[in-house]
């Protein structure tokens, strides 16, 4: 790119990079799941949720480890890119697209969905048309008026679940006694057997989804190579610790896994423990909670698409520029918008589909990637540690690629159909596959640190 080309604005720090981390998670969505995964786990959704967190903090390690040595705007992308092969990186990126395109639309869809239960009369479609309007204007104004509006937001959707965890408390302290906020039954009861919480946990492992979102953010943050693997890890114990104490709860406020509508359940609940003035704060919750993610989601798959059109993989005429005023792919974030308009002709489960095949395989690319970067550091004479870059990295691995073969069979029809265009369009632009994919190197601003390993 031109040396006087406008670059992204490098201006985030810790807490803001946890904050869009949290966000992209959604914390308030272990009470829109909270039904389905009691059905599950048979009442122990707290068990499921420990053992997901579990999981996930190995390939939040991975992406630690990875944003370290490459503090660049691209994810899994960049990492398999760098690490791996070209080719494997242009896949893991394709296929990613799916996670980054779609993971916003489900967010303003499920948004869309709340408001159209409240406000029946008001068309399902202009909800998701205002929810698409808003995050892009204000994406497109810049990452700081997005990390501004971020933090207000967030701290909204915190008080919410603060005060739902309050009442559904003091629900149980007034009906069973203080004795059993000490009890074990919501991790472990008689109902409970290991397949459903395993089942359980590989459907609570999709709340965590937005931990390794923030890396695309990495060109926009301040000592990426320090701050990156602190905020990725921070992100996974916060976000986790939230689901963990919020299901629990919940689970003590309502034992078992019995309801009208498991969709629904959480409305169910909030009035059994407070009556309809908490389920309209609820509400209200729910909504701010997926405007917030969608936020954060748009702004990832925006930067996503920003490095594969500045590596020229996809067209950087048209991926690769950024806004000269506000200094953000403004058309990247235009696209994302406009794809999400095609929420208002799927259903959740259809575009869930999607986001679930993506995930699992940028997951399980970045913990394999870590050990490539393992195998060319001993090739130069390096010494890494065995521990972190080899076998950390490979029990990650291998519980995303658990997670991926156990998705729906739809979701892997789906994802399967989408990578065999991936691999036809990479045939064409590599005269099949004779040359390599073009690739750019951009400029590090953060030089490793001596000796890290």
């Amino acid at each position: 790119m031109p040396g006087n080309a406008p670059v992204l604005n490098r201006s985030l720090r810790l807490h803001s990079v946890v904050l869009f981390g949290v966000a992209y998670m959604a914390p308030m969505i272990v009470l829109g799941t909270f039904g389905v995964v009691a059905e599950e786990t048979s009442g122990s959704v707290p068990t499921a949720y420990l053992l997901a967190m579990v999981a996930m903090l190995f390939t939040a390690h991975s992406y630690g480890k990875m944003a370290a040595a490459f503090p660049v705007a691209g994810s899994a992308y960049t990492y398999a890119r760098r690490t791996l092969d070209s080719r494997a990186g242009f896949l893991v990126g394709w296929v990613v697209l799916l996670d980054y395109f779609f993971l916003p639309m489900v967010i303003w869809l499920l948004g869309a969905t709340y408001l159209r239960a409240q406000f029946p009369d008001v068309p399902f479609w202009l909800w998701i048309v205002l929810f698409i309007a808003a995050t892009t204007a204000l994406n497109v104004l810049g990452i700081k008026v997005a990390d501004k509006t971020n933090s207000v937001l967030m701290s909204f959707q915190v008080l919410v679940i603060a005060i739902f965890v309050v009442l559904s408390l003091r629900h149980v302290f007034t009906t069973t006694g203080a004795g059993a906020l000490l009890g074990a039954e919501p991790f472990l009861n008689p109902s409970t057997t290991a397949a459903g919480v395993s089942a359980g946990a590989a459907l609570a492992a999709y709340s965590f989804l937005g931990f390794d979102a923030v890396t695309t953010l990495t060109e926009e943050t301040l000592e990426p190579r320090r701050t990156m693997p602190r905020a990725i890890l921070l992100i996974t114990l916060i976000g986790g610790g939230i689901f963990v104490v919020v299901s629990w709860a919940t689970q003590l406020a309502h034992p078992g896994a019995a309801f009208a509508d498991p969709d629904s359940a959480v409305f169910e609940i909030a009035r059994t423990i407070a009556g309809d003035a908490v389920a309209a704060l609820l509400l209200a919750g729910l909504i701010v909670a997926q405007f917030a993610s969608g936020l954060a989601a748009q702004a990832g798959a925006a930067r996503l698409l920003f490095a594969m059109g500045r590596d020229d993989v996809l067209p950087r005429r048209l991926f690769g520029r950024v806004h000269p005023k506000f200094r953000t792919p403004a058309v990247n974030i235009a696209l994302t918008g406009a794809i999400g308009l095609i929420a208002m002709f799927l259903d959740v489960s259809t575009s869930t589909s999607f986001i679930n095949f993506g995930a699992f395989v940028a997951f399980t690319s970045v913990n394999l990637s870590v050990i490539g970067l393992f195998v060319r550091r001993r090739k130069a004479g390096e010494a890494p540690s065995p521990w972190t870059f080899l076998l950390l990295p490979a029990i990650g691995a291998l519980i995303d690629l658990w997670l991926l073969v156990n998705l729906d069979p739809a979701a892997l029809l789906l994802g399967g159909c989408w990578l065999v265009l991936g691999v036809g369009y990479l045939a064409y632009r590599t005269r099949l596959f004779r040359d390599p994919p073009p690739e750019m190197q951009p400029e590090d601003p953060s030089p490793a640190p001596a000796g890290a390993s």
